[in-house]
Parts: structure tokens; C-alpha cells; sequence
């Protein structure tokens, strides 16, 4: 049997050659592997934005009217009792204001729900740009709206925003062909006067509300004990 004699230059090129192919397969691999981890990554990214957003769904539908995009009663509550809780600590007061359309039925009669979801929208956009940024304006349901006015010095506060809210909705509300005239019916209950907590300011305005409309509507009332 005879041996083939390798020469040191040929073992010299032939380690090179393993070591450059053994450098070669693991950059391959190296490359490989990051780019599974870059897809798998981009993937995980793709899954929380989507995750994000459907939290982000569900919080709006859960705490926003879907109609006009106010905070609903459940946000509205939690609001006033929070404002409430810094009113209760800081000594001043919270004007919880409640309003209702009136005769909003025969719109939706005469014109249409269509109509009357849109005026709807309208007016928690009026109602919106009359009040402050910390000031809250929530629907109710139906043609109800609420507002918060936080950290008020008296009473008489609450009823320079009504009438400011009345004499805005003496200007008509335009869709298309039509143009609403349409007038609204205020209850104000002032914490602490009227109530100590969310329930009770709720009640007065409603009882207060309802005064206004017994009285001819397009007016407001402040809540007084019988």
C-alpha cells in the first residue's frame, strides 16, 4: 500500500478552504436565524397593534355613547364622582347639569331617525364647544345630555353657562333643506348644596329639568328643596 505524501502548503489550503466553507455555513445560518427572529418579531408587533386596538375598541364602546362619541353614563359617573372626591378635598363646589330637547320626538316623527341622529351628533358638538376642556358633556341616552362643571365658586357659575347654553340653541340647526329651531329644557344641582355624591345631584337636576318644562321650556331651573 502506498501513502500519499501531503505537503504542508496543500494542508494549509485545504484547512483554509474548511475553515472559510465552516465560516461560510454559519454566517448562512447566523443570517437565517435573524431572519426568522426579524419575521417573527414584525409578527409579534402586528399582534399587539391589533390586540391594542381592539383594548382600544372595546374601551370606546364601553365608556363612549356610539352615536356622538360623548362619554356615555357609565364614564359620566365615574367623572362626577371623581370630581366629587377633589371638590370634597379642595372646599369649592361641582355643578352636575342635566338637559333635555325639547319636543325632539316630532323631529324624529316628521323628518326621520336619520334626521334626528344627526341633530343629535350636532348638538353634542354645540354643547361641547360652549364648556371648558375639563369640563365634561356625556349623552345619556335618547335626547339627554349631562354635564359636569367642575371646581365652581357658586352657584350663580352654573347659571351663567345655562343661559349661555339657551341663548346657543336659539340658532338653528341646518341639514341640507332643513332648518331646526330647536329648544332645550336645564336642571342644575350644585354639590354640596343639593346632594352629596352622584345619585342625589343626578335626581335634583332630573327633578329640576322637569321643572323647567313645566314651566314653558326653553328655560332652566336650579334644584330647590321642597
Amino acid at each position: 500500500m502506498q501513502y500519499k505524501n501531503t505537503s504542508t502548503e496543500e494542508l494549509w489550503k485545504n484547512t483554509t478552504v474548511f475553515r472559510d466553507l465552516t465560516l461560510i455555513s454559519i454566517t448562512a445560518i447566523f443570517v437565517l436565524a435573524l431572519s426568522s427572529a426579524l419575521r417573527k418579531w414584525r409578527e409579534l408587533r402586528r399582534e399587539i397593534a391589533k390586540h391594542k386596538r381592539t383594548e382600544e375598541t372595546i374601551k370606546q364602546l364601553a365608556y363612549h355613547d356610539s352615536l356622538t362619541g360623548l362619554p356615555n353614563r357609565r364614564l359620566f359617573t365615574d367623572r362626577l364622582n371623581m370630581a366629587i372626591t377633589h371638590a370634597e378635598r379642595n372646599k369649592h363646589k361641582v355643578a352636575m347639569i342635566l338637559l333635555d330637547l325639547d319636543q325632539f320626538k316630532g323631529v324624529n316623527d316628521t323628518l326621520g331617525h336619520s334626521v334626528g341622529d344627526e341633530l343629535l351628533q350636532v348638538v353634542g358638538g354645540r354643547l361641547v364647544n360652549l364648556l371648558r376642556k375639563n369640563d365634561t358633556v356625556a349623552r345619556m341616552g335618547g335626547d339627554e345630555f349631562m354635564l359636569i362643571l367642575p371646581a365652581i365658586a357658586r352657584q350663580g357659575d352654573a347659571a351663567i353657562v345655562a343661559m349661555k347654553i339657551l341663548e346657543a340653541f336659539r340658532e338653528p340647526f341646518v341639514f341640507d333643506e332643513h332648518e331646526l329651531r330647536i329648544t332645550i329644557s336645564i336642571g342644575i344641582a350644585i354639590y354640596p348644596n343639593d346632594g352629596d355624591d352622584a345619585g342625589a345631584l343626578v335626581k335634583n337636576a332630573d327633578i329640576a329639568m322637569y321643572c323647567a318644562k313645566s314651566q314653558g321650556r326653553d328655560s332652566y331651573q336650579c334644584y330647590t328643596q321642597v
